[in-house]
């Protein structure tokens, strides 16, 4: 997988890019940073006037990769790397809710149902889900980017990990700007 740390790398240090601007803000005491802060448990009771000079910036690196969907920065960083069972929920923000796509628990019959009926196989958690062009484009991604041919349009398991790697970075920049983007 070292072939493919070059390429996670460019999603991680958009994770960790945004990690310093919130870490800047929560300094500021910016009120929507504070309240993105307050994710974390041990933060949210803390008053605002001490919030500030409490974070570091490993607070700010959760809060990001929890804000994407992540349990953790670990995980986060295991994940983009290729190196985790659990995907995590990046791969089925809100605005996909409402897509038809197919479920399923196992993955040898999530890939024949793609290999049958076409679309692209992406993973929820532990879980397997079969999509169209549609929804990926929900998703920010152009479903015609040569990477998913190279991919074999299987997310879980590409025939390319370093055009998993590009498009990675492509989801992880266009899920941060919605999150950075998003009203306070």
């Amino acid at each position: 997988m070292d072939s493919n740390r070059g390429h996670t790398c460019a999603a991680a240090t958009s994770l960790r890019h945004y990690a310093r601007i919130l870490h800047r803000r929560v300094r500021q005491a910016e009120p929507g940073a504070l309240r993105a802060m307050r994710r974390l448990r041990e933060f949210a009771s803390v008053d605002s006037a001490q919030l500030p000079s409490l974070i570091k910036r490993q607070h700010c690196l959760t809060v990001s990769a929890v804000s994407l969907g992540f349990q953790s920065w670990s995980h986060a960083l295991a994940v983009l790397a290729g190196e985790a069972e659990d995907f995590g929920t990046l791969l089925y923000p809100s605005t996909c809710h409402g897509h038809m796509n197919i479920w399923s628990a196992h993955y040898d019959e999530a890939r024949a149902i793609r290999a049958e009926h076409g679309g692209y196989l992406l993973a929820y958690r532990r879980q397997f889900l079969i999509v169209d062009g549609s929804y990926i484009d929900s998703l920010g991604l152009d479903p015609d980017d040569p990477d998913w041919s190279a991919m074999a349009r299987d997310w879980v398991r590409p025939a390319d990990l370093g055009a998993r790697s590009r498009l990675y970075e492509k989801l992880v920049h266009n899920a941060l700007v919605r999150v950075t983007l998003a009203p306070d």
